[in-house]
């Protein structure tokens, strides 16, 4: 048995009706390369089966404390039924994209079920109007509750569920899976010795952290005083930041990493991490703009960054801190946009390693379990977090991928999406992955703050086609943030795919 730790336990306990607390990934497939040209979804099941031991996620589930005076435990689950876990569904007529994007969003606005692993995985077929997809083109969606993975460990059973050539490779041979024993006493007696254990140490590891937490604060305030972290005040609400309803909208653009890296090169120092938050700037600008309701003051992105350290790969669950970036959506012109978020990124890295990445974390595993679970439950059930200022205007997180053509039982995959958890006073969950020379962006909000998806993809895709113009047109920046050598061009569109 493992228990959980405090930050995994926190999206169980933040976790509601109108909320669910799970993140998932949208995997679009070509069966052509398959044996046959052809994918049967037995052959899905048999994949799935034949690897769920390839990670935890697959085989356990959750055991609650007594009195729930302290965090769940992981507990293996006795046979997972596979059938249960994987479905196999169609879309509706005419099966376009925009059907597409209904059905995920349903099927993510749906809670898991606590009394099975906490996993489940629709494959997905009809998509053959969708632009740009092969005929025969299938998705699955696998969606994995966050109290178990993150986004970094969440690539980690991506890749295991893939090859790197269409035939796939061998399951090992596996000695015989005895039965797992039903529960018994034993079991209940190692939740309360390990439960006796961490109540134990629970009060020294809070003085700890007050200890670690008071110089921290301090560089916090210096930093204030001196308007170096411009992204931790006084925050703005826009449509996105009060209560959110238990539907969804999905959406998502795809564009050329080569585009991306030609507008990342154009200021000394740009990441593409920093070119993507600028994207999204402009497409929130744009959204908003439209509404007229664009904020005088910047807006700001919460980003995660992952703080797991080299011995907790694999390890599952969640090592993420987050970062408080300006998006500088006060800004017209794209590129003096993307210089100055290219400087909030800088500055809030900076402030990350003078408080130390991993207090965040740290906090929230030492925090005593009934405090943390009683104050979340009080402040979902009241709605306090949906009346009050928000923290972050949206959250935008980059899952890096594979940038070599992946297979899952022989058929290729196309393109890649990531899906995350809207909640009270963050309805607007933007996911930006990259795989095989694309980047893509998708997003997740509640259906009531954005009822036109489609207007907010339009956003994106001018978001970036601007930035990209505005690069190759020659810049107007000061020559000190110009990259040495760099050239004007002409814009051009070709070898970009949108969706």
């Amino acid at each position: 048995m493992q228990q959980l730790s405090g930050q995994d336990a926190m999206f169980l306990y933040a976790e509601t009706d109108n909320a669910p607390m799970h993140i998932g990934t949208v995997l679009i497939y070509d069966p052509a390369t398959a044996r046959g040209g052809l994918v049967r979804f037995k052959d899905i099941l048999r994949m799935f089966r034949e690897r769920s031991d390839r990670s935890p996620v697959f085989t356990r589930k959750l055991v609650q404390v007594p009195l729930h005076i302290d965090h769940p435990f992981w507990t293996d689950a006795e046979d997972p039924d596979i059938e249960f876990h994987v479905r196999h569904i169609a879309l509706p007529k005419p099966g376009d994209w925009r059907q597409f994007c209904i059905q995920i969003a349903r099927l993510h606005s749906r809670a898991l079920d606590r009394a099975h692993p906490l996993w489940e995985a629709y494959v997905i077929e009809g998509l053959d109007n969708v632009e740009g997809l092969p005929p025969g083109s299938f998705a699955l969606f696998l969606k994995v509750h966050h109290a178990a993975i993150d986004g970094a460990s969440g690539v980690d059973i991506v890749a295991a569920l893939h090859d790197l050539e269409p035939r796939p490779q061998a399951a090992q041979a596996q000695e015989p899976r005895s039965p797992h024993p039903k529960r018994d006493a034993g079991d209940e007696f190692d939740v309360l010795r390990l439960l006796g254990r961490s109540l134990v140490h629970q009060p020294i590891g809070v003085i700890e952290m007050l200890g670690r937490s008071v110089p921290a604060w301090l560089r916090v305030r210096e930093g204030l005083r001196e308007r170096r972290l411009q992204s931790l005040g006084r925050k703005e609400c826009t449509r996105f930041n009060g209560h959110v309803s238990a539907h969804r909208v999905f959406g998502a653009i795809t564009m050329s990493l080569r585009e991306v890296a030609e507008i990342k090169d154009s200021i000394d120092g740009a990441t593409v991490n920093d070119v993507m938050l600028a994207v999204v700037s402009g497409a929130m600008r744009r959204y908003l703009l439209d509404k007229t309701e664009l904020p005088q003051k910047s807006l700001v992105a919460g980003t995660p960054v992952n703080v797991r350290e080299e011995g907790e790969r694999g390890a599952g669950g969640n090592r993420v801190s987050m970062m408080s970036i300006a998006l500088r959506t006060d800004i017209a012109d794209p590129l003096e946009r993307l210089l100055q978020v290219h400087e909030a990124a800088v500055a809030s890295k900076a402030y990350i390693r003078a408080v130390g990445a991993r207090l965040l974390t740290d906090w929230t595993n030492r925090m005593p379990a009934r405090m943390a679970a009683l104050g979340l439950r009080a402040a979902t059930a009241t709605g306090l977090l949906g009346a009050t200022r928000p923290i972050f205007n949206t959250i935008v997180t980059n899952v890096p991928g594979a940038q070599v053509p992946l297979y899952m039982a022989g058929a290729r995959l196309l393109r890649a999406y990531g899906v995350g958890p809207c909640l009270d006073s963050i309805g607007l969950f933007q996911v930006v992955t990259s795989y095989a020379g694309q980047i893509a962006i998708s997003f997740q909000s509640c259906r009531d703050m954005m009822p036109d998806p489609g207007f907010y993809e339009s956003c994106l895709d001018g978001s970036f086609a601007e930035l990209l113009a505005a690069v190759r047109a020659g810049p107007e920046l000061p020559p000190e943030h110009r990259t040495p050598g760099r050239r004007a061009g002409v814009v051009r569109r070709s070898g970009r795919s949108r969706r």
